[in-house]
């Protein structure tokens, strides 16, 4: 009966570990496809705001921004970071009027974008970090998805004239 026991411990401790690495595969992969969906939410965000740019760009700014926009809409995957980075920059050089409802959709959009870009940075955060850990890359437990990426923009939200105190 003695013998008994070490089985049963045995047996426990197996079964404690292969719960644990289960766990932690489950971890990895729902972090992964939160990542994933928050990476396509950020793209879809980026595109209402480079459609909204360039609406406004045809009504009033011209064709700075529209071109700025465009260049954002039609950016390949490697050149959307610094597309994306030069409407941010050209937005910024617009005089917005908060009555304009063009101008409020590309203010609302460059809010929501500066929301998805900072669930998406916190997303990825988190799974690099667990597909970061020892046990994870010994047994390889992400790879069935691409490496999690950051998405490197400027602050994209946007300020208007209005916001500024006067003295």
């Amino acid at each position: 009966m003695p013998g008994m026991w070490w089985v049963v411990g045995a047996v426990l401790v197996v079964a404690l570990g292969a719960a644990y690495l289960i766990w932690t595969a489950g971890r990895v992969e729902r972090l992964q496809t939160r990542a994933e969906s928050a990476a396509r939410a950020l793209d879809a965000h980026l595109l209402r705001r480079a459609a909204a740019a360039a609406v406004l760009a045809e009504r009033r700014y011209g064709v700075e921004l529209y071109a700025a926009a465009r260049i954002a809409l039609d950016a390949v995957p490697e050149e959307r970071e610094a597309a994306e980075n030069d409407l941010t920059r050209q937005l910024r050089t617009v005089a917005l009027d908060p009555d304009d409802p063009a101008c409020e959709a590309v203010i609302a959009a460059s809010r929501r974008l500066a929301l998805a870009r900072q669930v998406h940075t916190d997303l990825v955060r988190d799974a690099r970090a667990a597909r970061g850990r020892p046990l994870v890359r010994l047994l390889r437990m992400g790879r069935g998805h691409d490496w999690p990426r950051y998405f490197d923009i400027d602050d994209p939200t946007l300020s208007l004239p209005a916001d500024v105190p006067t003295g």
